[in-house]
């Protein structure tokens, strides 16, 4: 069950780099990246995290799709 986001274009509108979000939400910027890219799922605490740097909820920025399982 992918989890995908819109983190990128959150952090284009309030001007910050991976590198600046990373320190904002306390990880790294390889972890950003890395959830940008839909190679990580982040815990519970860091969506939280996130999403109150932006002022957002967890669900403007995060979201899942199930999978079809007849595909």
């Amino acid at each position: 069950m992918p989890l995908y986001n819109r983190l990128k274009e959150y952090r284009a509108k309030i001007g910050v780099n991976q590198q600046q979000m990373g320190k904002m939400a306390g990880v790294s910027r390889q972890t950003i990246s890395q959830i940008e890219r839909g190679d990580y799922s982040p815990s519970v605490t860091l969506a939280l995290k996130i999403a109150k740097v932006f002022d957002a909820r967890v669900e403007d920025i995060f979201w899942y799709e199930e999978e079809d399982e007849n595909e």
